[in-house]
């Protein structure tokens, strides 16, 4: 059974609109100046970015409040890379996280047990490369 689901409609692709059904979210979308179009507007793979960056510093927290790990913040930059693969296209993606309150081996840790539980990860695993880094503060 989901413990959550939601649904959003977009209409016009890349150069379109986008809404939840909940109505929170509301985006005009537009192809980036990278790719030749006008830009002005958020791309999929910006969603994208933010995305797997709010549900991947979830996953660490979430990791180190069940092993009682003393983390006092967090945070997490991703990087997402539009390559070609053959006809079409394919994602990259880089995860660099920041932690606070653990030293760097314990921080290297938790990250790797968070890429083992954060659904983003698990969604694309094996399809999308994903590089890790953690910074230990």
């Amino acid at each position: 059974m989901a413990l959550y689901t939601t649904q959003a409609h977009v209409t016009g692709g890349r150069a379109g609109h986008g809404e939840t059904s909940d109505g929170l979210l509301k985006v005009d979308l537009a192809m980036p100046k990278e790719l030749g179009g006008p830009g002005g507007a958020t791309n999929p793979e910006q969603l994208f970015a933010i995305g797997y960056a709010a549900c991947f510093e979830s996953a660490i927290r979430f990791v180190a409040r069940k092993q009682k790990l003393p983390l006092t913040d967090a945070g997490v930059t991703s990087t997402v890379s539009l390559l070609p693969h053959g006809e079409g296209f394919r994602l990259g993606v880089t995860l660099a996280a920041e932690t606070k309150g653990l030293d760097q081996a314990a921080a290297e840790a938790l990250v790797s047990e968070a890429h083992k539980i954060c659904p983003y990860s698990n969604a694309i695993r094996g399809n999308v490369e994903v590089a890790l880094s953690v910074k230990a503060a």
